[in-house]
């Protein structure tokens, strides 16, 4: 059972002699890095316009109900 264990485990986890292999992947994750957090400050970006057209949506109907409350009264 121990060597089932060691045989499957040893699959997934490898710690290269060599740390230069390493590289590559801190590269990689790097690059990963730097998209995540551009797309994340786009994503925000855009949502803070989409939030500036909506309140001014609101305002613009807000005073159109206004108006039409004050003509309703005169």
């Amino acid at each position: 059972m121990d060597f089932l264990n060691h045989a499957l485990l040893g699959l997934f986890l490898y710690f290269p002699e060599d740390k230069s292999e390493y590289i590559p992947a801190g590269i990689t994750c790097f690059i990963f890095l730097v998209a995540a957090v551009f797309t994340m400050r786009a994503i925000m970006n855009y949502s803070k316009k989409e939030e500036m057209k909506t309140k001014q949506f609101e305002d613009e109907v807000t005073k159109r109900n206004q108006r039409l409350k004050d003509d309703t009264r005169t």
